[in-house]
Order: structure tokens, then C-alpha cells, then sequence
């Protein structure tokens, strides 16, 4: 499962982060040819300013992916 967010400052990139590192599974962003581990903090700052991708696995819950892709965009 995939959806798109616009990364827009550097205290967003932290909570993606936190939010990654809390979650059960792993969590990706993807940006044109870059997958990145969101886990990996230093990663996520060149994605400031760009739309991403938030990619999960096939076995997260849709429900929990929205969830948690409604706490990173904002």
C-alpha cells in the first residue's frame, strides 16, 4: 500500500520518523527513484520540500495505514 504526502519542514521529517520508529512493521517513502527506511532520520531531511510516497507492506491493515499516514501528514 502506497499514498502520497508533502513533506514540508524539518519537524515534520521528525515526527515521520517517531512515527516509523513506533510502528510494528516497516515503513518506506519513496521519492521518484529513492526508497528510503522512514526509521533512518538523516534519510528523511532530503525529502523537505518533495512529495513522497509512504509505502507499507501488503499485510498492514488498510485502517492503520491511514491512520498513520493522517499523523505524518500533518
Amino acid at each position: 500500500m502506497f499514498r502520497e504526502i508533502e513533506i514540508r519542514n524539518e519537524a515534520q521529517v521528525e515526527k515521520i520518523n517517531q512515527l516509523a520508529c513506533d510502528a510494528p512493521y516497516e515503513v518506506w517513502l519513496s521519492s521518484g527513484s529513492v526508497m528510503l527506511d522512514a526509521r533512518s532520520l538523516l534519510g528523511l531531511f532530503a525529502l523537505v520540500g518533495k512529495k513522497a510516497h509512504v509505502v507499507v507492506e501488503d499485510h498492514v491493515t488498510p485502517r492503520s495505514f491511514q491512520k498513520l499516514v493522517t499523523k505524518m501528514a500533518r
